[in-house]
C-alpha cells in the first residue's frame, strides 16, 4: 500500500507539469506540445522495449485494442483538450475542474466493502478545498479579459470526463490483467500513443523545419521532453503501480496532487505567492489525501 501511494503522489507531481508547459511555450500551439510530448512518449516506449531485448513482452491483439482506445482517452484526446482549454481559459480553472476527477473517482470506484461514511472525510475535504479555491479572485480573470473564456471551461469539464473514465477502465483493466506488468503497460499505451501522437503531427502540426526556426525552439524541445518523458512514460508506470495496489476510490482521492503540483508550478512560473486562501484550500487537498488514506488501510 504503501508503495501505491507514493507511486500515485510521484505521479501526480509529474502530471502537474502539463498544466504549466503550454504557458511555458504557448508561441508553439498546442497542437505542436501535444504532438510532441506523445511523440517522445512513444519513442520513450520504444527504446525501453528495445533494451529488455529478448525479455520484451508484446500484447495481444485484444491487449493491444485495449492500449489504442485507452490511449486515446487518457492521453491523446485527453491532453489536446485540456491544453486547449489552458488556452482559453488560464491555468487555474482548468486545474481546479480536472482537480475534481478525484471526487468522481472515489464516488464512481468506491470498493464494494468499503462504508461511505469512511470515505465521506476525504471527499468533505476535497470539495471544501476546491470551493474554496474557486473563491479566489484571480480565479475567474478569464472572464474579463478572455473572448473564449467560456468555450475553456467547456473544454476543461470535457477533459475531467475523459481523464475520470480513464482512470476507472484502466484500473479496471489491470486488475483483469494481474499477469501484466506496470512497465508492459505502460510501453503498450506508449506505442499507441506514439502513433496518435504522429498522426496529430502529420495532420494539424506544423513542420519540423518551421519549429526549428523559431528563435525559442531548444525551450520547447526541452519542455516536450520534460513532458513526453516524464509526465508521460514515467509517470504511467508510476500510475499503474498505484492502480495495481491500490484500490479505484483511493489511487482517485491522489490525483488532487496533480492539482496541488499544477498550482504550484503556476506560481512558481509567475514569480507569486499563494494567496491565503490558496494556502489553505492546499492544506484542505491535502487533509482530504490523508483522510483517505486513513479510510482505506
Amino acid at each position: 500500500m504503501l508503495t501505491g501511494i507514493a507511486a500515485g503522489l510521484a505521479a501526480g507531481a509529474l502530471w502537474g507539469l502539463v498544466f504549466v508547459a503550454p504557458r511555458m511555450v504557448a508561441e508553439f500551439g498546442g497542437i505542436n506540445l501535444t504532438a510532441g510530448r506523445f511523440i517522445v512518449y512513444g519513442v520513450a516506449s520504444v527504446v525501453a522495449m528495445a533494451a529488455a531485448g529478448r525479455r520484451v513482452r508484446w500484447p495481444t491483439g485484444a491487449q493491444a485494442w485495449g492500449a489504442l482506445w485507452l490511449s486515446v482517452l487518457g492521453f491523446t484526446g485527453y491532453y489536446l483538450v485540456l491544453v486547449l482549454a489552458i488556452r482559453d481559459a488560464g491555468t487555474e480553472l482548468p486545474a481546479l475542474i480536472v482537480g475534481t476527477i478525484p471526487v468522481w473517482v472515489m464516488l464512481l470506484g468506491k470498493p464494494h466493502g468499503l462504508r461511505w461514511a469512511a470515505l465521506l472525510p476525504g471527499l468533505v475535504l476535497t470539495v471544501a478545498g476546491i470551493v474554496l479555491m474557486a473563491q479566489w479572485p484571480g480565479a475567474t480573470m478569464g472572464v474579463a479579459h478572455g473572448q473564449h473564456f467560456a468555450r475553456g471551461i467547456v473544454l476543461a469539464l470535457v477533459a475531467m470526463a475523459c481523464w475520470t473514465a480513464f482512470a476507472l477502465l484502466n484500473a479496471a483493466w489491470l486488475r483483469r490483467h494481474p499477469e501484466v506488468r506496470a512497465t508492459d503497460w505502460a510501453n503498450w499505451l506508449g506505442l499507441a500513443t506514439g502513433l496518435g501522437g504522429a498522426i496529430m503531427a502529420l495532420a494539424w502540426g506544423n513542420a519540423p523545419a518551421a519549429l526549428m526556426a523559431e528563435p525559442r525552439w531548444p525551450v520547447f524541445a526541452l519542455v516536450v521532453v520534460a513532458i513526453g518523458f516524464g509526465a508521460s512514460w514515467l509517470a504511467t508506470i508510476l500510475w499503474n503501480m498505484a492502480s495495481q495496489r491500490l484500490p479505484a476510490s483511493l489511487c482517485g482521492q491522489l490525483i488532487v496532487s496533480e492539482t496541488l503540483f499544477a498550482l504550484l508550478y503556476s506560481f512558481l512560473w509567475d514569480g507569486r505567492w499563494p494567496t491565503a486562501t490558496q494556502w489553505a484550500a492546499a492544506g484542505l487537498f491535502t487533509a482530504g489525501i490523508l483522510a483517505s488514506i486513513k479510510a482505506h488501510r
